[in-house]
């Protein structure tokens, strides 16, 4: 297998290095590299920021608390207040964070100011990298190709960030994902860590009954007694879009590397 054959050290220097996070907590480990990250939240943040903007929304605003994003939503009535806490929609809020929920009619061309349990604190607190992209099952393969771009051209390494339950707790789901997003990188290219080797071999076991083995979990079984069922069936599609949200400014929107941003955010590099 290719992951096995042997490198020289000038060899694994030169790729870019591929690390996993299992929590929310430790994305400044990967901030402190100065890793392109990738925010991983399959139940449900990201798997909705993902939804969001393939159904037409003009961007999604992370926030870390609830009360935050209600002072940003007086301050901007005509956006959608969505999020949860322990799974449900606050008092108050338009919609919670299932990503049916989500959908042109709802979301279309509007701004979403948008506060999860885990997902939106790992994007927030990995917002002083340069890059933070927003992955789930449902864009794997686009996201691994985005960070995949960058890191070679910036010459970065790559961090899986795992959002976790509860932003502190492994999230199985999370890590399969993190699986399915290095199976999508070309193994001659990078250099991956243990832990994200191990996310791989996890995913190779599941990949046949992913949503089975995903039902399995704490989060999708907590889902499920509170009506969630069907949100945990749609979240474990694997690449159904190819959109790839991108954190910049405060707000995630779809990212376009054939704009001038990759470019001119290497020339500030150099």
């Amino acid at each position: 297998m290719l992951f096995l054959e042997t490198l020289t050290t000038e060899e694994m220097v030169m790729r870019p290095s591929v690390s996993l996070e299992f929590s929310a907590k430790d994305a400044l480990k990967a901030v402190k590299r100065g890793d392109a990250v990738i925010v991983i939240d399959v139940l449900r943040c990201c798997s909705t920021i993902v939804t969001a903007l393939a159904n037409g929304a003009q961007g999604v605003i992370p926030t870390k608390t609830v009360n935050e994003a209600r002072r940003l939503h007086k301050k901007h009535p005509k956006f959608i207040l969505a999020g949860e806490r322990g799974g449900i929609k606050p008092r108050g809020f338009d919609l919670g964070n299932s990503p049916l929920e989500f959908s042109p009619q709802a979301i279309g061309g509007k701004r979403i100011i948008f506060t999860t349990t885990s997902g939106t604190k790992a994007i927030v607190l990995s917002q002083k990298t340069r890059w933070v992209l927003i992955g789930a099952l449902l864009n794997a393969e686009a996201v691994a190709k985005a960070a995949l771009k960058i890191a070679e051209k910036e010459r970065l390494g790559i961090s899986l960030v795992l959002s976790g339950r509860e932003g502190k707790h492994f999230s199985l789901e999370d890590f399969l994902c993190a699986g399915l997003i290095v199976e999508s990188l070309p193994t001659d290219r990078v250099e991956l860590s243990d832990a994200a080797l191990g996310s791989w071999l996890a995913y190779q076991q599941s990949r046949g009954s992913l949503y089975e083995t995903i039902q399995k979990g704490y989060h999708a079984r907590y889902l499920k007694t509170m009506g969630f069922e069907e949100d945990a069936r749609f979240c474990s599609q694997v690449n159904v879009f190819d959109i790839v949200p991108v954190y910049r400014n405060g707000t995630t929107i779809p990212l376009d590397l054939n704009s001038r941003d990759l470019k001119e955010r290497k020339a500030r590099k150099s």
